[in-house]
């Protein structure tokens, strides 16, 4: 089977208790379960979490809670892939027989179903270890400056800095919303996310936005109502 799982600890240290916060009527949770729900693609939606409260809603929305996170996998310093690792040997040791599972971020509002159905096909069609959303830098990566000591400026990379942006190649970041593999490739670890034999999945800036401060909140609802108008 096909399944998405949901890292969702219950600890939060810049917006407290961030992925059951409400966000435009509903659980910041709700939005990432009800999008893998609708791809089609995925039978299944498992919620990690060490918070009960987190557990409760996460079943409300249509997930499965099988079993409860330990404590040393919800701190501050334990990656993702070490959460979807623990996830897959708990399912394995419970019976389910996984193929294909998703890696989806709690706090990722603007996901959706196609995205995630594109993802999956993207990910069988190139064969790939790893499939993960990514969104292109705006501003070329090689202008960039840095503060010295002093307070003055140094360009980060001095032999781009007079470059046309035309003639700079490129550049991405991690959307931080979702991440195609198989279960076998998640359990290898010598397989990484951002390796040679991943691939990413552009979006559009419209559709990406990290939220770590109130302030991404806010811009991430801004966006979120802009989207929903659009597709009234």
């Amino acid at each position: 089977m096909n399944i998405a799982i949901i890292p969702a600890r219950g600890d939060s240290k810049r917006i407290p208790r961030k992925n059951i916060k409400d966000f435009c009527g509903q659980p910041m949770l709700a939005y990432p379960i009800k999008a893998a729900l609708q791809s089609g693609i995925v039978d299944k939606v498992v919620v990690s979490t060490d918070d009960h409260e987190i557990a409760d809603i996460a079943r409300q929305y249509g997930a499965q809670v099988p079993f409860m996170r330990q404590p040393n996998l919800a701190d501050d310093y334990t990656g993702t892939s070490a959460v979807i690792r623990d996830a897959i040997r708990q399912l394995q040791q419970l019976g389910w027989d996984l193929k294909y599972c998703a890696c989806l971020y709690a706090t990722t509002p603007l996901l959706n179903a196609t995205v995630i159905r594109d993802g999956y096909q993207q990910l069988l069609a190139n064969t790939a270890d790893y499939v993960f959303t990514s969104a292109r830098f705006s501003f070329p990566i090689q202008r960039a400056l840095l503060l010295t000591e002093r307070g003055g400026v140094m360009p980060f990379d001095a032999a781009s800095i007079g470059k046309r942006s035309q003639d700079l190649a490129p550049a991405y970041h991690d959307a931080g919303q979702l991440y195609w593999a198989s279960a076998e490739t998640w359990l290898d670890t010598n397989k990484q996310v951002f390796g040679d034999n991943s691939r990413m999945q552009v979006l559009p800036d419209h559709l990406v936005q990290d939220i770590d401060t109130l302030d991404d909140w806010h811009r991430a609802e801004l966006l979120y109502k802009l989207l929903q108008q659009e597709h009234a």
